[in-house]
């Protein structure tokens, strides 16, 4: 029975994809075969030895020691995509209050409460004190054309902007997802310049963390509006409270809040809501299950950030086995495992390898039991970083005699 270690709540939906009776899922477990995490802080924490997968029920990684890991074979996954939707209806959403003051409108209303019929009069003579312009017709500008920046390209379209988009990294999903309204941006230089909003879809790494700051500020257009809904570390919030105190920039909304932005008039910080619906959070348990299912019982990696996809579609040959093995990145790697495979009489069927930087994975079927000792061989090769084997059903002898009912 494989065990499952949840972190934070995930959606009992999405969890109800593990079979009952092959898995024990629980917050609290000894010896996990895999974690499911959504925003919990694992840099801190033990990892167990047991531990061969981490699902991140969500896109963002930076909750999870992601390198430590790869050093131990262990694979992290995320959910790209999972969460898209509810994430662009809440930018789409933010453009407009960015624009127009509605909460700063309610919480006036709200302070007339008590002043009877007088209400409707007070409120027509101090509407005047919260106009904002229309998004129609203004100039979007989206940095990131993930799943998350396509979608919210694509329904800035719909809502009567100008798009430019700026990605030198987008992939060829992606790019087929666009609407052909979307006008890609010469430079990151040039998108700022242009843009009346400013939108960022980009995950936080080393190279983009601060990315937005002051000297970037200062390319932008004066009464410009910013949202970042992707990480907060993307931003200097010190240079952004300084450009929203100049005018530079008009507004700014975060899905990030911090206490100096908080206290500053003109940004508005929300909890982090992004993923906070009931669809998102299903979505991404979901997927999350699936990835660990097809890892833990095929060997099969798919939407990993530190391995490589490697899949194959054949289920583990019946009476075999399937090796799963990381190594590091280096010459003669293969040999040495065929070797050994090899020196113990068993031919391999099928073996499929990929690389990823510095880590390297493969899945190599043989046509028998892989037994104990040849598992040592193998994990005591240099450079093997983990060593897993999935057993296939036993063959039946007699087929006659499965076939046959009891009497």
């Amino acid at each position: 029975m494989y065990k499952i270690q949840t972190m934070n709540k995930i959606s009992i939906k999405g969890l109800s994809l593990f079979p009952h009776g092959k898995y024990e899922v629980a917050g609290e477990i000894i010896n996990p075969d895999a974690v499911i995490v959504r925003s919990a802080d694992m840099h801190e924490i033990e990892i167990p030895g047991s531990v061969k997968a981490i699902a991140r029920a969500g896109a963002g990684v930076n909750n999870i020691p992601v390198a430590k890991c790869t050093e131990r074979g262990i694979v992290v996954f995320n959910t790209p995509g999972a969460n898209a939707n509810a994430v662009k209806e809440l930018v789409i959403a933010s453009l407009l209050f960015s624009s127009r003051p509605v909460f700063n409108a309610a919480n006036w209303a709200k302070s007339l409460s008590g002043k009877g019929d007088e209400i409707p009069s007070l409120a027509e003579k101090g509407k005047s004190q919260f106009i904002g312009p229309e998004i129609q017709g203004k100039t979007l500008g989206v940095i990131g054309l993930g799943a998350i920046g396509a979608l919210v390209a694509n329904a800035a379209v719909s809502l009567g902007m100008e798009v430019i988009g700026y990605d030198p990294y987008i992939s060829v999903d992606a790019a087929w997802s666009l609407s052909r309204a979307v006008v890609k941006a010469e430079s990151m230089d040039s998108l700022l310049a242009k843009a009346d909003y400013i939108t960022l879809h980009v995950p936080q790494t080393d190279v983009t963390k601060g990315f937005i700051n002051a000297e970037r500020i200062g390319l932008m257009k004066d009464g410009v509006r910013l949202l970042n809904f992707s990480r907060g570390g993307l931003v200097i919030n010190s240079d952004v409270i300084n450009a929203v105190k100049s005018g530079k920039i008009a507004c700014f909304v975060s899905d990030f809040t911090d206490e100096a932005l908080l206290s500053t008039e003109n940004i508005i910080c929300l909890p982090h809501l992004g993923a906070s619906t009931p669809e998102a959070e299903e979505n991404c348990a979901r997927m999350s299950v699936a990835q660990i299912r097809d890892f833990l019982e095929n060997g099969n990696i798919v939407n990993s950030v530190n391995f490589p996809k490697c899949k194959v579609d054949s289920p583990v040959p019946e009476g075999g086995s399937r090796l799963c093995i990381a190594n590091k990145n280096i010459p003669n790697m293969i040999g040495q495992i065929a070797a050994v495979i090899a020196g113990a009489h068993l031919n391999i069927d099928a073996m499929t390898n990929q690389n990823r930087a510095d880590i390297a994975y493969n899945l190599i079927d043989v046509n028998e039991f892989i037994s104990d000792d040849i598992m040592e061989q193998i994990k005591a090769i240099e450079g093997v970083v983990s060593v897993r084997v999935i057993h296939g059903a036993k063959q039946t002898e007699d087929p006659a005699v499965a076939d046959s009912d009891d009497d």
